[in-house]
């Protein structure tokens, strides 16, 4: 595997199971990793402070960028309280937990502030594999908007994203391989409702973890 060892990376972290994984994966890859997260109207703070909280207990320079201009501009459930969260995908449409235009905004504040910082590789966990029907986690996107990147700002920006053909269990199985599995499980929070590892147990995005943790557990044999 290549590794950047004299370069660094900037990691779009929330806290949660995938960017936490990342940002164990970036640790070995690059010689320094920041992390970059968005206030954007969510549900919940305990998202940020749980970020803030695993980047300081990771000796990892942290970042929060207000993006709450997005949670005015499309209705959905993660950032409009009133809204009834979908536990499934909609037949023929997208989840309402979809924030529209969310991983596009991402990607450009991270490689405005890369650009400023001179940092030219971004880490982002979205994945094809398992990403509940979201457009902007597709491969096809990422490589879009990467060369998007690099030609508005005349750079050469990389966009890692190490685990766009992983599944949920294979997630799990890769937070074990890196040596982080209970930390990753039992540190980080993935629940839409803001409750720390194994979550609410009803919404999208603990269904989603809790049937890759079955999986990998029976897999591993425990």
């Amino acid at each position: 595997m290549r590794t950047y060892n004299q370069e660094d990376a900037l990691v779009l972290f929330s806290g949660g199971q995938d960017s936490t994984t990342c940002l164990y994966w970036a640790k070995q890859q690059f010689r320094q990793v920041h992390t970059l997260c968005f206030t954007y109207g969510q549900r919940h703070s305990q998202e940020v402070e749980n970020a803030r909280r695993i980047a300081a207990m990771t000796a990892t320079p942290f970042r929060v960028l207000d993006a709450s201009i997005i949670s005015r501009l499309a209705p959905n459930s993660l950032t409009d309280r009133t809204m009834t969260m979908d536990e499934k995908q909609p037949k023929g449409s997208y989840p309402n937990t979809f924030v529209p235009g969310r991983n596009l905004l991402f990607l450009t504040f991270a490689a405005t502030l890369a650009y400023a910082e001179g940092i030219r590789h971004l880490v982002t966990g979205v994945s094809q594999a398992d990403y509940s029907g979201y457009p902007d986690c597709r491969d096809t996107f990422i490589r879009s908007a990467n060369a998007t990147l690099n030609l508005a700002m005349d750079q050469q920006f990389v966009i890692h994203t190490p685990l766009m053909w992983r599944n949920k269990k294979e997630v799990w199985q890769l937070a074990d391989e890196l040596g982080v599995f209970d930390f990753i499980r039992h540190e980080t929070l993935t629940c839409y409702n803001g409750i720390k590892a194994d979550g609410c147990g009803h919404c999208p995005a603990c269904l989603l973890r809790r049937r890759g943790l079955k999986a990998y557990l029976a897999e591993r044999g425990h």
